[in-house]
């Protein structure tokens, strides 16, 4: 499992392979009215990315420590897709999102940053679960929330869904 390293107080979030990094406001520009940006994977952004754009562009809280992000390849220094918890937490709960464009799946990079991203979550106050409800026609997607520790706690209408919660140390 990737180690998650603290960088400094740019909010960004380090694993082995990938920088999760918060959204600026001309990347949000750029995604829903262009130009193209050169540190973009060539595929990037998809659909999925162009939605959370919208929505990040009208709920600020969700640019927060604790929001969404742009997932980053370390290695080329290219934005291969986004992940994000959607604050803020109801009941203790939040829920994860997320995407990697089609030319860097199979990679790992979404349980990766998925695992990151929710070890993160637990340093919130309070925060003591992440969700993610995914498509069952997405297998794909299934496996991921699988590989990020992620325990399936039922299905409904075409639907999986998932949590991991946050455990308690030892001696309590």
């Amino acid at each position: 499992m990737s180690s998650l390293l603290p960088s400094s107080a740019d909010a960004d979030l380090r694993t082995d392979r990938l920088v999760l990094r918060p959204w600026s406001s001309d990347e949000i520009a750029a995604v829903l009215h262009g130009p193209r940006l050169a540190h973009w994977a060539e595929d990037f952004p998809a659909e999925g990315d162009q939605v959370i754009a919208g929505l990040l562009s009208g709920n600020a809280d969700w640019l927060g420590t604790y929001g969404h992000r742009l997932v980053v390849e370390r290695g080329s220094g290219l934005v291969v897709g986004s992940i994000g918890l959607f604050w803020p937490p109801t009941d203790g709960a939040l829920e994860l999102g997320y995407g990697i464009v089609p030319s860097r799946r199979g990679r790992g990079y979404a349980p990766e940053a998925a695992r990151a991203l929710t070890e993160f979550a637990f340093t919130a106050p309070d925060v003591h679960t992440v969700r993610a409800d995914v498509e069952t026609a997405n297998p794909s997607s299934v496996r991921v929330l699988e590989k990020a520790g992620f325990r399936e706690i039922g299905r409904q209408d075409g639907v999986a869904r998932f949590h991991v919660t946050k455990t308690r140390p030892s001696g309590r």
